[in-house]
């Protein structure tokens, strides 16, 4: 289910930001310390954003945001697609399920805008999870001492 955070997931968040396993691809961890002050009591709530819950636990997040600056001219402008979960929660099937949902919610709030999203090459799992999801590779490129994979998924057409 997704949902708009609340004050009960701040833990979760900080565990999500904190965790090296879920940073691996992403240039590394927050410390723990940082996060625990600098954090919202519900963090993360604007539009675009989603809590993944399960059995009323957060799993994992979801963002969809308006890439307003981005390193590549392709991705400026466009809505992006990000997300992050719980390492307990990988291997299931939860992100393709939610970001499809996500991906749903964003279809009926802006009709006909396409999606970036950025990830590592090495990222399988994530590479992955694009193709499944309908993004196709707009272009690579080195950032952040690696190779990124910029895919976009088209607009989807609003039914007449």
């Amino acid at each position: 289910m997704l949902r708009e955070s609340e004050a009960r997931d701040r833990a979760a968040f900080v565990e999500l930001l904190a965790s090296p396993e879920v940073h691996t691809y992403l240039g590394g961890p927050r410390p723990r310390d940082e996060l625990e002050r600098e954090l919202a009591e519900a963090p993360g709530r604007w539009p675009g954003s989603f809590v993944v819950d399960l059995d009323g636990a957060m799993i994992g997040r979801i963002l969809l945001r308006r890439a307003t600056e981005h390193r590549r001219p392709a991705a400026v402008g466009k809505a992006d697609l990000g997300y992050l979960f719980l390492p307990r929660a990988w291997g299931f099937g939860y992100a393709a399920e939610a970001c499809a949902a996500a991906l749903d919610w964003f279809d009926g709030v802006l009709p006909g805008e396409p999606v970036v999203l950025t990830t590592q090459t090495a990222n399988v799992s994530s590479m992955r999870l694009a193709a499944k999801l309908g993004f196709t590779e707009v272009e690579r490129f080195h950032a952040w001492d690696a190779e990124q994979w910029l895919g976009l998924r088209p607009p989807v057409t609003p039914p007449e």
